[in-house]
Parts: structure tokens; sequence; C-alpha cells
């Protein structure tokens, strides 16, 4: 019985490993079309455009979804999802424009951090010292990639640090929809309460977009929509202390992405402190591991 339960508790690890995996690489595929698109649209207005014809993709999820109308409070809960995840993107596209796609990279990756310290703030988990510790040095990392006070901070830097926290939250609601929702009804709610959340300020920006650029926007969909679906695959498969991990791929195909595309050449800041926010949320995860195994050493 209880190698049985090992087996298939390895399996789902598997299971949500591959799927991270996917939604990593459809993802920094989304981060190229954006950075290919550059500033000439407004980033409010591309993010909407980008959730209309996601919401259009997912047309045929909205008839398997079932009762369409839930209870008060999950609706509450997609709703807020959908708020965070919508003022999230939208600063995601603003810093995609203004910073290079590494330095994105690296500094998105400070939300594994917020996803933890969140988990133990309002999911009632125990404030471990190692999260505090962890959370602290990852902070630490993301200084040392901003430089204050050896360089200007650029605004698209300061835009995807508070996007991060954002989607930390959108994470940790997906988690705990996972538990009563299926993966298509999260996707699905999430395209459409992020589109009316992004419609009142896409439209005080508008302007009419062109052939190419709605090309691009739908090819965006098509790849976020889709990564959004495996997330939400790899989160139901595995726990979050094991997918984690797997997302810091990213900044490696994201900076090579960067360099043979756009010719972004990374600093060495960027590589320094993004290697040091990837460390500090690789030691939450492995003790968060451990911890949920029973197997902690207990010196916190």
């Amino acid at each position: 019985m209880r190698s049985g339960g090992s087996g298939s508790r390895i399996n789902g690890n598997l299971r949500g490993i591959f799927w991270m995996v996917v939604t990593g690489i459809l993802f920094v595929a989304v981060t190229g079309i954006v950075r290919h698109l550059g500033t000439d649209m407004s980033a409010v207005q591309a993010a909407f455009i980008r959730y209309v014809f996601g919401l259009i993709l997912l047309a045929p999820v909205f008839f398997k979804v079932g009762r369409f109308i839930r209870d008060r409070k999950i609706m509450g809960m997609h709703a807020a999802r959908g708020l965070i995840h919508g003022m999230g993107v939208m600063l995601w596209f603003f810093a995609m424009a203004k910073i290079p796609i590494a330095e994105v990279t690296a500094l998105g990756f400070t939300a594994p951090i917020f996803t933890t310290l969140g988990a133990a703030l309002f999911l009632g988990e125990k404030l471990h010292l190692h999260r505090v510790g962890a959370v602290l040095i990852g902070f630490g990392g993301a200084l040392i990639v901003l430089q204050p006070g050896f360089q200007v901070i650029n605004i698209g830097s300061v835009a995807q640090l508070v996007a991060a926290p954002l989607f930390a939250c959108s994470f940790l609601i997906a988690k705990r929809l996972t538990r009563t929702e299926s993966s298509p009804a999260i996707v699905a709610y999430l395209s459409i309460f992020v589109t009316l959340t992004l419609l009142p300020p896409a439209l005080m920006v508008w302007r009419t977009p062109t052939l190419i650029e709605l090309g691009w926007l739908f090819a965006t969909a098509v790849c976020a929509t889709a990564g959004h679906v495996t997330l939400t695959q790899a989160l139901r498969s595995a726990d979050i202390t094991v997918t984690q991990p797997i997302q810091f791929l990213q900044l490696l195909w994201a900076t090579m992405l960067g360099l043979t595309l756009f010719g972004e050449q990374p600093e060495i800041w960027t590589w320094i402190g993004g290697g040091i926010i990837v460390a500090s949320a690789t030691y939450i995860a492995r003790r968060e591991s451990l911890t949920q195994r029973g197997i902690s050493d207990g010196q916190d």
C-alpha cells in the first residue's frame, strides 16, 4: 500500500514536471513575440487584444465547463484572480517593451518566492526561518539585477518587480481552485475576467491595429492559452514545490532568445542576480518538499 502510494506520487510529479517544461517553452515563445512587437502599440491594448483572441480560442471550452454560474465564493475567487492577473499582465507587457528579455525573466523569478511567502501568510502554513531567509536572499538577487544607486532604475524593471507578486497571487488562487474546478473552467474564467479587467484601460489608449500586429497577437494568444492549460495540468499533477524549480529553465531559454534574435547581451549583474534568485527559490522548493515528507531536520 505504501509502495503504491509512493509510486503514484512519483508518477504525478513526473507528469507535473513534463507539463511545466511544456509551459516554460510556450511562455518563452510568448515573450519572444511580445518583444518582437516592440513599443508601437500600448501595452494595455496589446494585452487586451491577446486575451480577446484567447476567448475566441477557448469558445469550445465554454461548452465543456458545464454549469457556467458557480457558487458565489468560487465565482469570487475566479473574479479576484482575473483582476489580479490582469494587472500583472499589463505590467508585464509594459516591462517587455522597456527592458531586455533576460532582465524581465530574472525579475519574474521572484514570483515563486512570493508564492511560497504567500502560502505561509494566507494559506496558514508556518513561516519557517528558512522561508524568511530565502525570501531575503531572493530580494537581494533582485537588487543586484536592478543595481539601485549605481544606475538609474528603469521603469520597466519596476513594473516587472510589481507584476511578480501579482502573478504569485494568481498562482496561489489557481492552486486552490484545482480542488473543485476543472482545468478548462479555470483557464476559461481567467480569460473572461482578465479581458474584462483590461477593457476599460485599453479603450482609453485604443488605436486601430495593423493586420500584422493582429497576426502576432493571435500567435501570442495561442501560445499563452496553451501555456495556461499546461500550467494548470502541472499544478494538478504535482505539488508547487516540485514544479517551481522547472520554471527556472526559462531564464536560460529567454536569455538565448534575446541574444540570438534581438542581439541583447545580458549584463553580468543580470546573470549574478538571476542566479541568486534561482538558487533562493530552488532552496525554498527543496526545503518545502522535505518538510511535506516529514523528514525536515527540525533546525528551524
